[in-house]
């Protein structure tokens, strides 16, 4: 196979699991085990991006992420102001591609269970926690007033927005459990 027919399937290869990736965060999205008032939800909806990034790194993560935020502001909509939107929806899930600085230790550690846990562990952490902090700092910018009186609005945006953490610990478990399979059953091509 001539190098431009593999670089030709490679990025339609990257383009079909991108777009993949997005559409079962969207099922995985509408599957809420809790939706919060002013919006947010449990859900695994950040698992098919937290998988995209670890087997495609950061940028497809990035990427497909930023998409699938807009698409969930059209489906779940809570806007109050564009720079809300933006932080809210399409960086927020932007940020969970940050997962995808892993993917490369991750491929080389596939034979090492307890390095490759780990790895999965620390990129669900950061993607999750970055998304977590662009929720926090729209819920202090823009959510003040649902504070309770007295209760500083940083601790109140911080509280609030935990629901992020809680199904990251969600999304890490079922990342442990299915990256080795997905690693052996769909390897991902490498580019040259």
């Amino acid at each position: 196979m001539s190098e431009h027919r593999v670089l030709v399937s490679s990025r339609v290869g990257l383009v079909a699991e991108v777009g993949l990736s997005i559409a079962l965060a969207v099922v995985l999205g509408m599957l809420k085990v809790w939706q919060m008032p002013q919006g947010g939800e449990l859900s695994l909806a950040m698992l098919p991006l937290i998988v995209l990034s670890f087997r495609r790194g950061v940028v497809p993560g990035i990427i497909a992420g930023a998409l699938y935020g807009i698409l969930d502001a059209q489906l779940n909509p809570y806007i109050v102001h564009w720079a809300q939107y933006v932080l809210d929806y399409p960086l927020a899930y932007a940020l969970v591609g940050l997962a995808g600085v892993t993917a490369g230790r991750l491929r080389t550690s596939i034979g090492r269970p307890r390095a490759f846990a780990t790895l999965i562990v620390g990129g669900v952490a950061l993607g999750a926690t970055a998304r977590y902090l662009a929720h926090t700092v729209s819920g202090i910018i823009f959510f003040a007033e649902y504070a309770p009186p007295g209760q500083p609005i940083v601790l109140y945006s911080a509280g609030y927005n935990s629901f992020v953490l809680v199904s990251a610990i969600a999304c890490a478990a079922a990342a442990v459990a299915i990256m080795p399979t997905l690693s052996r059953a769909v390897p991902v091509r490498k580019e040259s």
